[in-house]
């Protein structure tokens, strides 16, 4: 059942995130999370992300800018590997509370704690109106890799500070979507790299069938994006997912999932 609700999800919402700048990776990690532990939801969710993004790259990579990948980039990708290594320290941290509740005790661990914030706070940023409008100069980019890295590295979630910093960086349409493009495929490959150190702890070799689903119907619905919805902004879209996700990081950070 997971097969089919993870693949479904990753299609429908490749189709959706291709130009609406809501990342595939911030509503796919917490539809992981219902099946798997945390780690493990976030590495999945990373190996269809980055598999997505080397797709993207053939679609729209000539676009992007060296300029700004080199600015915002490098410092994303030496953010990422702070980032993933210190989701991997917290991961084996003991709860940080327990409580009983309608019979039941339910645990909080560090990791879904940090985590459930951190979905949260990207989640109200796609809901506030203030934030959408949030931009910086191009004299940030290197701040703005570092956080986007960083956070991307931690918990996945990159798109919404990167758009931030790379929307008042001069490009254009296309080139602003190939550069985005490039450096989440950079952050993605080295977060990956340090998730592999768990691989063999965390079960991700036994999950391939459902990485391979989820990726394929993510390349499947970002190559009909692509086609249909270059000029589409799907605000509702933002608020509804956003609302989700507030409810689902409660749940996660309350230990009930």
């Amino acid at each position: 059942m997971e097969i089919v609700i993870i693949s479904v999800t990753a299609f429908v919402m490749a189709i959706l995130t291709f130009f609406s700048g809501f990342g595939l990776g911030t509503i796919l990690t917490p539809v992981f999370m219902i099946f798997f532990p945390v780690d493990l939801a976030i590495a999945l969710t990373g190996i269809v992300h980055f598999c997505n993004n080397l797709f993207k790259l053939l679609l729209v990579g000539r676009h992007a800018d060296k300029q700004v990948i080199i600015r915002f980039g490098i410092p994303a990708v030496i953010a990422a590997i702070a980032g993933a290594w210190l989701l991997l320290q917290i991961t084996d941290l003991q709860p940080l509370f327990s409580y009983q509740m309608f019979g039941r005790t339910f645990e909080v661990f560090p990791v879904k704690f940090i985590v459930s914030i951190l979905l949260i706070v990207f989640a109200t940023i796609d809901l506030l109106p203030y934030f959408s409008k949030l931009q910086f100069g191009k004299d940030k980019l290197p701040i703005g890799g570092v956080l986007s890295g960083f956070f991307g590295g931690l918990s996945g979630n990159q798109g919404a500070l990167r758009s931030a910093f790379l929307i008042k960086a001069g490009l254009s349409k296309e080139a602003f979507v190939a550069t985005a493009v490039v450096v989440s495929t950079f952050v993605d490959f080295t977060r990956l790299s340090i998730y592999a150190t768990r691989f063999s702890h965390t079960g991700v070799t036994d999950n391939l069938t459902l990485v391979i689903c989820a990726t394929l119907s993510a390349i499947i619905g970002a190559y009909i994006g692509n086609k249909l919805l270059k000029k589409v902004t799907l605000r509702f879209l933002q608020i509804t997912v956003a609302i989700m996700l507030v409810v689902i990081s409660i749940a996660l950070g309350a230990g009930l999932i």
